[in-house]
């Protein structure tokens, strides 16, 4: 009889071949799936460990202890939720099955940037995301000093408008002393108005140069905590210490905006100028003569319309000044490294993603694997090859197998009718017994009978 092939000894079909392929390829990366696996979980949970340290309070063990809980926790949940994912979802063939499963995905991938990824994020760029706060926080503080040192020499304009109105009723006086205004020489009631008026004139000039002052050395008291600021920032220590620096800086920089606020010789310039209008009494005429005194009183009145114009010029420039909008210097807030990465997000978004994916590329292993498996049950490649069995597995399937067999050989006298029972012939000695009483085993094709040999010659 021909020998009957085995399997081997057959090639195997293209599809068949590829799927064995698939099958072996998934076998052998499996290590190498769950060691990736366990480190991306590790990574995680060492950069977890690095944000929410800096997030706890307490003694430095008690910080210790609770982030090095929380990070291990973190660990072994990613790894867990990823080795359940690879072993089960390529197995989900059902469209509500796979569906749920994706749904599962998702939620375990929110759920884990809520616990990791931000903290990935911040141990990341947590450092940078604070001095960025910093930076801002020096521009804003820039932009308010340069903002109440406006307010405050602003009034510094006015100080030409004073300095001509005094000089003016200084010529005047100067004149009048010739005679120029009565027509009458001397000093008389005239020359003292002009004077006091030009006196006056020139204290208040004088408040306006000493306010430019004080304003110019708080300035520059104002630039050099900026510039204090500006090297923390750019410093290499530790961000904390930098940062509590900076604080106490900030703190000195909004007490020179307020004193500039303060200095500002604007209002001084509007009670002046209401002042000399409101408060001008105008002198009794001296006089030795009738004609002069009549002639001493007309000057006064025109001095009088003088002051009460230039005290109006004044009055609306001070109005001017004193109706810009008023400095409130931003305060300083102290962010934390997650707050400050969480704040300024979109300026960090080259370690978010790397902070993500580090939880979320085994993500990127799970549809592999369902993509594999999908063409390995579509190339038909069966459950379970001999040459992957355990001796377990061998030993169940001999077993089945036995079991199969048992079930259809008791069914199959069920399934035949049962063939009528003939007469069982008496026995007879041998040498008796003729061809036509033989038994059937004697009629079969390799048995001639005695007759048929003998009509055959």
């Amino acid at each position: 009889m021909p020998s009957i092939p085995t399997v081997a000894s057959q090639p195997l079909p293209a599809r068949m071949s590829t799927s064995v392929l698939l099958a072996d390829g998934v076998s052998r990366l499996e290590a190498t799936l769950k060691l990736t696996t366990a480190i991306l979980a590790l990574a995680a949970g060492v950069y977890t460990y690095l944000g929410v340290r800096e997030l706890l309070n307490g003694s430095a063990t008690t910080v210790f202890f609770a982030a090095v809980i929380y990070s291990v926790a973190v660990s072994v949940g990613i790894y867990a939720f990823w080795v359940f994912l690879m072993h089960f979802m390529p197995h989900v063939v059902s469209a509500t099955g796979r569906g749920l499963m994706f749904g599962c995905m998702l939620l375990g991938a929110l759920m884990i940037v809520a616990m990791s990824s931000w903290l990935n994020a911040s141990a990341l760029a947590g450092a940078a995301a604070i001095q960025q706060h910093l930076a801002i926080t020096v521009q804003d503080y820039t932009r308010d000093l340069d903002a109440a040192n406006t307010n405050a020499i602003a009034a510094q304009g006015l100080l030409p408008d004073i300095q001509l109105a005094s000089s003016r009723f200084a010529r005047l006086a100067d004149a009048e002393r010739t005679g120029s205004l009565t027509g009458t020489s001397g000093s008389g009631t005239v020359v003292q108005l002009l004077t006091q008026m030009s006196g006056q004139l020139d204290s208040l000039g004088q408040q306006v140069q000493d306010s430019a002052k004080r304003v110019s050395t708080l300035y520059e008291q104002g630039g050099k905590s900026l510039a204090k600021m500006r090297e923390l920032i750019s410093d290499r220590g530790p961000i904390a210490a930098r940062s509590d620096a900076f604080a106490t800086e900030s703190l000195a920089l909004m007490g020179v905006i307020a004193n500039l606020q303060q200095t500002s010789v604007a209002p001084a310039v509007k009670r002046a100028a209401t002042s000399l209008a409101s408060g001008f009494i105008p002198p009794a005429a001296g006089g030795r003569t009738a004609d002069l005194a009549d002639r001493q009183t007309a000057v006064v009145g025109k001095v009088e319309g003088s002051i009460a114009t230039q005290a109006a010029s004044l009055a609306d420039a001070a109005d001017k000044i004193l109706a810009m909008p008023r400095v409130e210097p931003a305060r300083f807030q102290t962010l934390s490294s997650a707050e400050a990465v969480l704040r300024y997000a979109g300026d960090f978004i080259p370690s978010w993603a790397g902070a993500i994916s580090i939880d979320l590329m085994p993500a990127v292993l799970v549809l592999i694997l369902c993509v594999v498996h999908a063409a390995i049950r579509r190339e038909g490649l069966p459950a379970i090859s001999a040459s992957t069995m355990t001796v377990g597995e061998l030993v169940a399937a001999l077993q089945i197998a036995r079991e199969v067999e048992e079930a259809r050989r008791a069914a199959e006298p069920l399934a035949e009718p049962t063939p009528a029972a003939e007469p069982v012939p008496a026995a007879e000695p041998p040498a008796a017994a003729t061809t036509d009483q033989l038994p059937p085993a004697a009629t079969e094709e390799n048995v001639t009978s005695l007759s048929s040999a003998r009509h055959i010659k």
